[in-house]
């Protein structure tokens, strides 16, 4: 029985809050209880549905420039432009300013693609 039980916690850490909200309001028409009226059993749903908005995965990110080695920086910079659409002027003085950040906001395949093209050309780049 324990193991039955291990299994669905696991299930619902896997959740969005979306469907772990669905699934209180499914269990409160199921079972003819309200979670937000009880502190037995429904605060187990409650929690869990906590726990599903830690697991809810980054999808925005910010593609920050570490560091450009001196022999790397007129690739980095060919680079920065490219992603940027910067001109040569704006374009070298962020790379002369890292660490600093290049773009906010970017969906995580597109900030993990420029973060590559970064460190493929020698500098080193991070998201946050």
């Amino acid at each position: 029985m324990a193991e039955k039980i291990d299994q669905i916690i696991e299930d619902l850490k896997t959740l969005t809050l979306l469907e772990a909200s669905e699934l209180v309001t499914k269990i409160e028409e199921t079972f003819n209880v309200d979670a937000s009226a009880s502190a037995g059993p429904a605060m187990v749903m409650t929690a869990a549905a906590g726990a599903a908005e830690e697991v809810e995965e980054k999808t925005e990110f910010n593609l920050m420039l570490d560091e450009v080695p001196a022999d790397k920086k007129i690739a980095v910079l060919k680079i920065v432009r490219s992603l940027t659409g910067l001109g040569l002027k704006e374009a070298k003085e962020l790379v002369e300013s890292a660490p600093k950040q290049i773009q906010e906001d970017m969906a995580k395949d597109a900030a993990e693609e420029a973060k590559k093209q970064i460190e493929d050309v020698g500098g080193k780049a991070s998201l946050k």
